[in-house]
């Protein structure tokens, strides 16, 4: 699956509600609800997690990838090293990366584009994506359905 910021990874978009999503790509291997009453779908083929939240009458507003065909930048990014994706990333529009270290991972966050790159022994290993919030303090859809 391709990675596309801002609006999704694939044909997944965020602001999907949970039946579009299924339509798309059938039902998840596993779903449960988080303490935030988010619920949460894994695709165990697709190695992917998704989020409705709860708060936004459950549309899709957070995705985790970890699958080695993912694709981001034109790039494999599961299995590169971090450095090699930023790189990669379109310069005017991945200007800062704030990196996180915690128990030997690390994580490189790009806010504007609510992108981070999850990383342990100098391999990401999973991806992050979410929905942008715009000026007005409210989620930028990209679903209009």
């Amino acid at each position: 699956m391709i990675i596309y910021p801002k609006n999704g990874i694939g044909d997944l978009l965020f602001g999907m509600r949970q039946q579009h999503v299924v339509a798309l790509i059938g039902k998840p291997s596993k779903q449960f609800t988080d303490e935030e009453k988010n619920v949460i779908y894994l695709y165990n083929q697709y190695k992917l997690r998704l989020t409705f939240y709860e708060e936004e009458e459950f549309r899709l507003g957070y995705m985790v990838i970890s699958h080695p065909d993912t694709i981001l930048f034109d790039a494999k990014v599961i299995g590169a090293h971090p450095n090699d994706i930023k790189k990669v990333a379109p310069e005017k529009k991945y200007k800062t990366w704030e990196l996180a270290e915690e128990d030997g991972v690390d994580s490189y966050f790009n806010e504007d584009n609510w992108l981070m790159l999850i990383s342990e022994f100098d391999e990401i290993t999973k991806v992050e994506v979410g929905a942008i919030i715009n000026d007005e303090d409210e989620f930028d859809w990209k679903f209009s359905g």
